[in-house]
């Protein structure tokens, strides 16, 4: 997973950022006996699913550096015929 960046993106990170303040403070209202609160808390950890969801509709979920394997031969390929052109000329 490390090689394709997956979870690497602003998005990924915001999702997780907001739906983890909002899972420790459902705890926290769970442990005080706060049903208002807790459901409250659920709604933050939803919410940060939306917002990962819309910053990745907004172009904030894939790496720029990001390039598929497929992309990656292709350069290496033409990369190599250039060098092999420039060699025989």
């Amino acid at each position: 997973m490390a090689g394709s960046s997956h979870g690497h993106t602003p998005a990924a990170w915001t999702g997780v950022i907001i739906s983890f303040i909002g899972f420790c403070a459902a705890g926290a209202f769970m442990v005080a006996a706060n049903g208002v609160g807790f459901w409250a808390s659920i709604g933050v950890v939803l919410l940060g699913g939306v917002v990962g969801g819309a910053m990745k509709v907004a172009g904030m979920g894939t790496p720029k550096e990001a390039v598929s394997l497929d992309e990656q031969v292709r350069r290496a390929q033409a990369a190599r015929q250039a060098k092999a052109e420039a060699v025989a000329s």
